[in-house]
């Protein structure tokens, strides 16, 4: 019996750009890239760089466009897995992508105008950048995930379950890192913040699950 089997081109291709951009990045700012990859379990990054953030960073934009990119396929990957479908479509991914990169610029920007209402634009702005950073570092990491769940065996549903646990899991610890990092921001504004993140972190994400269990 013939048995079709799933091509890992278009994947490979997503994977090599996403390459492509991290040594791009790395090329144009080694030293920041360095202290990027100990960004887990350490604010060094955090309190040098939220200093000298900018509004259009070449660096944080590179490692976003990665971020999306290494997203979309290991979102798709995981729907390849739990489902039967066998064929890969490239407008499906660019969709996919598309709708990743918009729901999180369209975030950050009302997030800066929620608080630009509540005038802590200097809690918020380096909320941003940390919560940016973990995300882009997330990106970095689901490179080499997405490598090992296309070539080197077939996981199981269990298997993938554990890996969004353990990005899950290494999101959560940089945020406490970056909470204790500027708690004394945050202490004094803690009741515009707690709403905050309730309306603007928690609510959404809520609401997509809801949008695609009930779909």
């Amino acid at each position: 019996m013939l048995r079709e089997t799933l091509s890992n081109d278009l994947f490979t291709i997503f994977i090599i750009i996403g390459l492509i951009t991290v040594a791009i990045t790395k090329l144009i700012a080694p030293k920041r890239f360095n202290d990027f990859t100990y960004v887990i379990g350490n604010s060094k990054y955090l309190k040098i760089y939220a200093r000298e953030q900018k509004f259009l960073d070449k660096f944080e934009a590179l490692l976003f466009f990665n971020l999306i990119l290494s997203v979309s396929v290991f979102v798709y990957i995981i729907y390849l897995k739990t489902t039967h479908i066998t064929t890969i479509y490239l407008d499906a991914i660019i969709k996919l992508a598309t709708g990743i990169a918009v729901f999180f610029l369209i975030k950050v920007l009302i997030e800066r105008l929620v608080a630009s209402i509540f005038e802590i634009e200097k809690l918020t702005d380096l909320y941003l950048f940390q919560k940016i950073t973990y995300k882009n570092y997330l990106g970095l990491l689901l490179l080499p995930i997405n490598a090992i769940l296309l070539y080197s065996f077939t996981p199981s549903l269990n298997f993938i379950y554990f890996i969004i646990i353990f990005l899950l899991i290494i999101n959560v610890v940089g945020l406490i890192t970056s909470f204790k990092a500027h708690q004394s921001l945050i202490k004094p504004n803690l009741f515009y913040f707690i709403l905050y993140l309730c309306a603007l972190e928690i609510a959404p994400y809520i609401i997509l699950f809801k949008v695609f269990i009930f779909k």
